[in-house]
């Protein structure tokens, strides 16, 4: 994959959670994407695999003013680095991230969470 190809899959899922589509952002990702915590490797169960889904769909149900703003990307082989400052967040949280996205095949197959969101 090319960096290009790479930025373009987790800028698409970035638009469609910022727009709350959640039908675009699951497309972005492979069925059941495990979620992890960076650096333990612990499954976040809340939100892998199968609760993926219903956790952001309730996500942006319950947060109309949801939005995620880029603050800075690293690409490196098929691994993008995220740091992103999220609001909105279940109503009126602001709060600091560190994602880790995993691309294959044109979709995110594992997360990674720095800072558990």
């Amino acid at each position: 994959m090319t960096d290009k190809s790479i930025i373009e899959v987790v800028d698409k899922q970035l638009k469609a959670y910022n727009e709350r589509n959640l039908e675009e952002f699951l497309s972005c990702y492979i069925d059941n994407v495990p979620v992890l915590a960076f650096p333990s490797q612990k499954e976040i169960l809340e939100i892998s695999g199968k609760a993926f889904a219903n956790r952001y769909k309730k996500l942006f149900e319950n947060s109309p003013n949801l939005h995620c703003q880029l603050i800075s990307r690293c690409i490196e082989g098929n691994i993008a680095i995220d740091q992103e400052l999220v609001t909105g967040f279940n109503g009126l949280e602001t709060k600091t991230a560190v994602a880790i996205y995993q691309i294959e095949n044109g979709k995110i197959t594992k997360v990674w969470f720095v800072k558990d969101i």
